[in-house]
């Protein structure tokens, strides 16, 4: 289990400082495939770290939500890792990134339907099934949402835990970006939410754009820090109890202090809850 504290996700650049003060940080992610290698310096990066924090694998590239059946060796591959790391916790992502072969550098929408969703509970059940380990699943980060829906995207992702017996990994900033996009009330969406089933959650920057009707747009890249409505939300989240909590930081990766810093203010919230 990961600790009900700050964690952050793990960059290479960042590795002595970590190991120097870690400040607030408990806890480490890691993307899988980053480390589905054999050997070398994150390997042995990886293993070091082990030894001194909780580690989280979070898969970006399983493409729970595709058409096609899962990539065998993929999943092979993860189990590896897993098997090898035995980390605290295992997510991926409600969205699909690949189709007959081709991948795609995105995740990438669903439409929530009864089709959609019994596609997207045989794959968590098959995943979980291979890697002998129950699984976190994230709401996505979403710039339009498909007229044939007919679940409500919170009620879908409960539907898929009833099924599966997997959790969530609540992203918080994707709430933020999904209802700015779409047009609904994220403080309303997280109301509705199953905090019961969130074992994880995640706190990232995005980008403010206007689109072409100029009309507001909000570009999850995880390249800046947590916006002022996100730490708002994340409040509302912790009045149902502590979770242990991601900062994520992807792109324009900083230095370590200030990554840090944004550890602390998580923690300053998480106290005062």
């Amino acid at each position: 289990m990961l600790p009900p504290r700050p964690g952050v996700g793990f960059k290479p650049q960042h590795f002595q400082a970590l190991l120097d003060d870690p400040g607030p940080v408990e806890w480490l992610e890691i993307h899988a495939e980053n480390y589905m290698g054999d050997g070398g310096r994150p390997q042995a990066q990886l293993r070091h770290l082990a030894e001194r924090f909780p580690i989280s694998v979070h898969g970006v590239g399983l493409s729970i939500g595709g058409e096609s059946p899962l990539d065998h060796d993929h999943l092979t591959r993860l189990k590896q890792l897993c098997d090898r790391l035995q980390p605290a916790s295992f997510s991926e992502h409600l969205a699909w990134s690949s189709h007959e072969g081709i991948w795609f550098n995105d995740l990438l929408p669903l439409p929530y339907t009864d089709e959609t969703l019994t596609r997207v509970a045989g794959h968590v059940s098959q995943t979980q099934d291979r890697l002998g380990r129950r699984m976190l699943l994230e709401n996505p980060s979403s710039y339009m949402a498909f007229p044939e829906s007919d679940w409500p995207e919170v009620e879908f992702l409960r539907e898929i835990c009833r099924r599966t017996g997997c959790g969530l990994l609540l992203d918080v900033n994707n709430v933020q970006v999904s209802g700015v996009n779409i047009g609904y009330d994220p403080a309303a969406y997280l109301a509705s939410y199953p905090i019961d089933l969130v074992e994880e959650i995640h706190l990232g920057g995005h980008r403010a754009e206007v689109d072409a009707a100029g009309q507001p747009l909000l570009i999850d890249d995880h390249g800046a820090p947590v916006a002022d409505p996100v730490w708002q939300l994340y409040a509302q989240v912790l009045r149902h109890g502590r979770r242990p909590t991601l900062i994520e930081w992807d792109n324009d990766v900083p230095d370590w202090p200030t990554l840090t810093g944004e550890a602390t203010r998580a923690a300053r919230l998480m106290a005062a809850s």
